[in-house]
């Protein structure tokens, strides 16, 4: 579901960009139950809340990393917003890290320059744009690590790098196989419990 913003006429004050508009809107919509809103290529954009079992997926992902996090920081699978104003962008990463510093403000619009770790799981729906868009916004925005976790695909890949352009390095490991993440956490993710219960692997594809 993508929303447009309609910009209200300002006399007497300095024009807002289009982009500060959006975050406005996305501050006062009335999200269903059940959904997150982001802001990506000039309109918000809601999408469904992950699969049960992504629960399972963002805990084992956050347990493997924490005791590698860089001194004063701290990993998260709960929602928050990032924003990018240099792409107009604004997102919610599926999990993020960055310093506790990060954390202590009253607002809810953080800054994704400050993130040191990111990844998605993907979504049949945004599922182009967890793996395209977001992850070059990461690159540009020097986020060191970025992690794809291809749900529908049942892959792994993770970039580092970050240039101006986006991400220099990528690597990628199948569901079941042990992945190797560079500085500044320099450790191995055990994606072994990672896919769709057998039950529902049909459903997750």
């Amino acid at each position: 579901m993508t929303l447009m913003a309609e910009r209200p006429v300002m006399s007497g004050t300095e024009p807002r960009s289009e982009f500060e508009e959006l975050l406005d809107l996305l501050d006062e919509l009335n999200v269903p139950d059940g959904f997150k809103a982001e802001i990506n290529r000039g309109s918000i954009v809601v999408s469904p809340w992950s699969k049960g079992y992504y629960a399972r997926v963002m805990r084992l992902v956050c347990g493997q990393l924490e005791p590698h996090l860089p001194a004063g920081h701290l990993i998260e699978g709960s929602p928050m917003l990032y924003v990018f104003p240099g792409d107009e962008r604004a997102y919610g990463p599926d999990i993020h890290a960055a310093h506790e510093r990060v954390f202590e403000t009253a607002s809810n619009h953080l800054d994704g320059e400050a993130l040191s770790f990111v990844a998605e799981l993907t979504s049949p729906s945004p599922r182009g744009a967890d793996v395209a868009e977001k992850v070059r916004v990461y690159g540009k925005a020097g986020v060191p690590l970025c992690l794809v976790l291809d749900m529908q695909e049942e892959q792994a890949t993770v970039y580092w790098s970050p240039t101006a352009h986006g991400y220099e390095g990528r690597f990628t490991k199948p569901f079941g196989e042990k992945l190797h993440l560079p500085d500044p956490f320099g450790c191995t993710l055990d994606t072994a419990r990672f896919r769709a219960p057998a039950e529902d692997a049909k459903e997750a594809h």
